[in-house]
């Protein structure tokens, strides 16, 4: 009997210096793996922390919320390029393009010039805010008078001008050409000038996103003969605006309140030349 308890005596001091041996290990191996997991846990927290900054960046660009003189990727389109020497900005890219273009149709007896180039969301907010008040004359008339119910004044000043926050300008990738309007258009002039841009501005990535309305195009702006978007970037920005921004991100202007029923994304920042998608 005394022989059986010595031996599990023995076995029991054998366990317990075991344990005391082996403690150490495993509690440093728990620890190891704790800290690896809050490690891994903390590298996901930062990577989605960076992730939303991205986004939030991203969209601020897109929506047009920034100064462009403040930017290094964008240039002053120089005096000489621009309609009445306004000071404008493009994406260097951009602008780089337009002045190859301009020299090729210089050679073709073609002039052509900057009417306007990147409009942030406080020039764009201007401008609608200055139809819908009726301080700009839309058609010869005052559409806070001619039109007061403001679901359909919302309609008229969208046959032209984007909301602020949705339009092309933003980007610094789209320009008018020489006249934004359509009278110009029907001048020998301006009909010489669409035609060599209709021929050419694709050779240098230009492309017109507001053809003329019909199957290919049934919704959006009508028809712009002057606007053309430089696609190398234009492309891109207008898929990250797809997948970016959602309706309740546009506001901030006049007549806001009518945005959810408009579709402003699909039929209108979408609704564009399916050649330049």
């Amino acid at each position: 009997m005394e022989k059986h308890i010595f031996k599990f005596t023995l076995s029991l001091i054998l366990l317990m210096l075991m344990l005391l041996i082996l403690t150490p290990y495993f509690t440093s191996s728990f620890l190891d793996l704790r800290q690896e997991r809050e490690n891994k846990e903390n590298y996901q927290k930062l990577l989605e922390e960076q992730r939303a900054q991205k986004e939030a960046e991203e969209k601020i660009y897109l929506m047009g919320k920034f100064d462009p003189a403040q930017r290094d990727d964008f240039v002053l389109v120089p005096e000489q390029y621009a309609i009445d020497g306004n000071k404008m900005y493009l994406r260097k890219e951009a602008l780089g393009s337009f002045l190859r273009m301009r020299n090729a149709a210089e050679k073709d007896g073609i002039e052509l010039k900057i009417a306007s180039a990147t409009r942030n969301f406080i020039y764009q907010k201007n401008i609608w805010n200055n139809k819908w008040t009726g301080y700009t004359i839309v058609d010869g008339k005052d559409l806070s008078k001619s039109i007061p119910d403001g679901q359909e004044r919302f309609k008229k000043i969208l046959e032209y001008s984007a909301v602020p926050g949705t339009s092309r300008h933003h980007w610094g990738t789209d320009i008018d050409i020489n006249d934004a309007n359509p009278s110009y258009f029907k001048t020998n002039q301006g009909a010489e000038v669409y035609a060599w841009l209709t021929n050419n501005a694709d050779r240098f990535g230009f492309c017109q996103p507001y053809n003329l309305k019909g199957s290919d195009r049934p919704t959006g702006y009508n028809e712009e003969k002057w606007h053309w978007s430089y696609l190398p970037l234009a492309r891109t920005f207008t898929e990250k605006y797809k997948n970016l921004i959602k309706t309740e991100d546009i506001n901030g202007f006049l007549g806001a309140e009518y945005t959810p029923e408009q579709n402003l994304i699909n039929d209108y920042v979408l609704g564009i030349n399916p050649e330049c998608l």
